[in-house]
């Protein structure tokens, strides 16, 4: 392979890690926009939202159905974990937010340990559309649709969020609860309708992560899911272009990693990258620096 189509291969390999970080990345920086809260526990949606279009993939499903199984029971999923879990605790410390989302990344790890076990099991491929040649190049089927996907649910999010009644009500509560409720919102729909979202997205990605990623584990979304993280504390959290912005840089950074350093060297240089940002730029790209009183 010449050094200009491994350059390319690269840099379709970061746009597809990219393109799924963004779908994940949007959903920490959504909760944490509205809702004030690092949601640790986002990751393992990705694996929930996984395993559901697995169990109806081979129960017999059609493609199509299994998706939509999946997405519907994430966000559903994410519903029930902010009323249950993050509501009670609303007006608590950061610290017991925190506590609350890293206790229920471990226990749905356990509980699909124990209901699937901890042996990875093979998704099944349902992308059979052919590849696309340009020229020397031949870009996977699950790479293009990948990103297809991944863009078109940018543009609608970012539609719904400026052009919508619930999308305004959002930025409302974002910018200021008290008022929101003054104003009439219902900060309680808004939240939840975020988790929801965000919730959703995460099973996207997850299922678009299986297929080109397979196979599966119960621990599958820790890591996409800290990245994610870090992608969105990049681009800026809190701010949707910028979370998608700072996914595909690290998507980029990933793959050229890999190509050109050391595949062993790869987590390392992420998690540099994270304490670079924090320390010379803390709000991120597109972040707004807020203070607070006192």
């Amino acid at each position: 392979m010449s050094g200009l189509n491994l350059f390319l291969m690269q840099f379709l390999n970061g746009v597809n890690i990219g393109s799924i970080y963004a779908l994940i990345a949007l959903g920490y920086t959504m909760v944490y926009g509205i809702a004030k809260l690092i949601n640790f526990a986002h990751g393992d949606i990705i694996m929930v939202g996984a395993y559901v279009s697995l169990v109806c993939l081979n129960g017999g499903m059609p493609w199509w159905l299994a998706c939509i199984v999946s997405i519907v029971c994430c966000a559903l999923f994410g519903v029930v974990m902010e009323k249950l879990a993050y509501k009670p605790l609303r007006k608590a410390s950061r610290i017991s937010l925190l506590i609350t989302a890293i206790g229920i990344s471990y226990f749905l790890e356990n509980l699909f340990q124990l209901i699937f076990t901890p042996n990875p099991q093979p998704y099944p491929s349902f992308i059979k559309l052919p590849p696309l040649v340009l020229g020397s190049l031949t870009i996977s089927a699950n790479y293009y649709i990948t990103f297809l996907v991944s863009v078109t649910l940018m543009i609608v999010l970012h539609l719904f969020v400026k052009k919508t009644s619930m999308g305004k009500a959002m930025r409302a509560v974002s910018e200021d609860e008290g008022a929101a409720r003054l104003m009439g919102i219902n900060v309680d729909t808004t939240i939840s309708l975020t988790f929801a979202i965000g919730s959703a997205l995460a099973a996207i990605a997850g299922i678009l992560y299986s297929n080109c990623y397979s196979p599966i584990n119960p621990t599958m979304g820790s890591l996409p899911g800290i990245k994610a993280f870090i992608a969105a504390v990049l681009g800026g959290i809190g701010s949707i272009p910028g979370a998608v912005i700072g996914a595909f840089i690290l998507g980029m950074i990933e793959a050229m990693t890999k190509a050109y350093i050391s595949s062993q060297l790869l987590d390392t240089i992420v998690f540099a990258l994270l304490i670079i940002i924090l320390v010379l730029k803390p709000a991120g790209i597109l972040g707004r620096n807020v203070k607070e009183k006192v």
